[in-house]
Parts: structure tokens; sequence; C-alpha cells
């Protein structure tokens, strides 16, 4: 049966339809899982979304994606993603990134282990644990899957535990700068839907304002000097802003890595009271019109797969999951 971790992935559901001379009758669908509650199932399919009550559930799991990328797709968009949220302080263990920035988030914390770290595997992630320890921080290591499913299994071996997994999403540029056609709008849901076609403007700096710092270290738990650097350390870099009577209402960032094709969205925030108008949708296309005209042609983006509601604003834009990671944790000394 399904779980959590599920959300984001392809998967099929076998459902049952009905009865016909004391035989079950079945029929099976096949799209993403964008939602998993202990009542429903809700997937998007090539015939639109499909939610399917548990009870009717004769069978559901995950099948592998339609297309799955290969080993250099997957360690070239991890390296851009790396560009795009860089730690100030860096190390290497052959081909392996380190990575520091006083704790603040995981990305920007742990260790990528994309190619040769130039030694044993075990005794490669005994350096990693030396060197995080040198900075008085637990090892965190990202294991981009399936790429790294034997740094995974070496992990697993000594007891290391996982954060929750997340998607690495994408969608080609030319999707996202393309007007969005009037019958593809969602019916009104809040009274707030009349402004949802028809946002206020996306304004791009070249820095961030204090009230976008704000809303940033509302959600990240602070911002310590480290996260300056990470946020602003890219050469290439944007931050959104909407603002409506002078408040700022949602915000995101974007950066232009991987030697020009990719545009990384981060940082996407919309305040509680404004949400359900297409704000971060208006965030993003604004960003994609600045990424486009910077030569970019692709877009990503990371988002936990638990986070559904992130997961389905995300495929309501075009973007789909390109491959996953977790994080490893080291355990306690």
């Amino acid at each position: 049966m399904l779980r959590q971790q599920d959300v984001g992935h392809r998967i099929v559901v076998r459902r049952i339809v009905g009865i016909r001379e004391g035989r079950t009758l079945f029929s099976d669908a096949l799209g993403e899982l964008v939602e998993l509650s202990e009542t429903h199932i809700t997937l998007s399919t090539d015939a639109g979304p499909l939610r399917v009550p548990v009870a009717e559930v004769h069978r559901a799991k995950r099948v592998p994606p339609a297309r799955r990328p290969t080993a250099a797709a997957v360690v070239a968009l991890e390296l851009a993603a790396d560009e795009a949220w860089p730690a100030p302080v860096r190390g290497r263990l052959g081909d392996w990134r380190l990575r520091w920035a006083d704790g603040w988030t995981g990305r920007a914390n742990s260790a990528l282990p994309v190619g040769d770290p130039d030694r044993p595997l075990p005794a490669a992630l005994d350096a990693v644990q030396r060197w995080y320890a040198e900075r008085g921080g637990p090892a965190l290591v990202n294991t981009p899957l399936p790429l790294a499913a034997p740094v995974g299994a070496e992990l697993d071996a000594r007891g290391w535990t996982s954060r929750p997994p997340v998607l690495v999403q994408t969608v080609p540029l030319r999707t996202l700068t393309t007007p969005p056609a009037a019958a593809a709008l969602p019916a009104a849901a809040s009274p707030h839907a009349a402004a949802s076609a028809d946002p206020p403007p996306v304004t791009l700096a070249d820095g961030p304002a204090d009230d976008w710092l704000a809303i940033a270290a509302g959600r990240k738990g602070g911002l310590p000097d480290a996260a300056r650097q990470v946020l602003t350390g890219t050469p290439r870099v944007r931050f959104a802003e909407l603002r409506e009577d002078g408040r700022l209402l949602a915000v995101g960032r974007g950066t232009v890595t991987g030697g020009g094709r990719w545009l990384g969205v981060s940082l996407l925030e919309t305040v509680p009271q404004a949400r359900r108008r297409g704000l971060a949708a208006a965030v993003v296309r604004a960003l994609a019109g600045w990424g486009a005209a910077e030569g970019a042609t692709h877009a990503f983006l990371q988002v936990e797969q638990s986070n559904t509601g992130a997961v389905a604003l995300y495929r309501g834009l075009g973007f789909t999951t390109h491959h996953t990671y977790l994080t490893r944790v080291a355990p306690a000394a």
C-alpha cells in the first residue's frame, strides 16, 4: 500500500468499480500521486485529476517513472543546485562536495556524494564525519537517488537516519512563460478569487529587502550571517517581491546556474492571509521570465514530498519529479 513518501511519484491504482454476476470488477489508473489521506487517494492522470476513495482501492503501488534520468543528468542538476545554494565554507573529498553554513539549512550543511571520493567508500564517510565534527555540527549527507544508492546502503549499515524525502522537480521554462489559458484557471474558491486571475505585479530586485528577509527568516528559523551569504552568493540571482498597497505578500528567489541552463526557484512563500490568490504562481512566472531572458531553458526546485500543498501547486505549473534525495543524519556520538 502507499505511504506519504510516495506523494509526487508515479503510481498505479487498481480500484473496485462494481460487481457483475457475483464477480468483482476492477479498473486501473496510472498517474502521479498528488495527495494521500486516510479516506482518499488523489492522482494526476493524462485524463485529469482522479480522486479515489480508499475503500475502493484494491491495490496501489509506486511504479518507475516513464523515463528515468541518466546518472549524468542527475549529477549535472545536483551541481547546478549546489551552485544555486552556495555554502560559504566548502571542502572537497575527491569529487564530493563538503558544505557548511553554520547549520542553516540541510542543503548548505551536508556532503554531496556525486562522483569519486578518491578513496574507498567507508574511508570517505569517515572523513565526512571528521570534517563536520571539526566544525561542531552533525554530519549530514544528501543522497540523490538512485544515483547514491550505494552510499545510502553504507549509511544504513552505520545506523544513519533519514530526514523526509525531497523531490527535485523540473519544467521547461517555455511552460512557465506561456500565459495560462483562461479555461485552465481554477474555479473561485475564496473571497479573493476575483483577484487570483490578475494578481499585483511582481518586481525583481538584485538584493533582498528587510521585509523579504523577515519572511525568509520566519520560514527558515532565523537568518545567521552565513544565511545571507547563501542567499546572495550566486552571481546571477533575483529576489521576487509581490506587494499590495506597499505590503509584501509573496516572495521568491531565483538563480541561474549550471552553465546558464537552469533557473533555480527557492524560498517561495506567501503570507497566510494572502494565500489562494495565485500569488505564488505569479512569482514563479516572473522569475521564469527573468531566467529565460538570462538564457536559461529549464527550471528546477526542491520540495519535501510530504508538503502536498506545494507539490500540487508545482504540478499545476507543470513541474514533474526529476529525481529524489534523502538527507542522511549521523547517529549521535
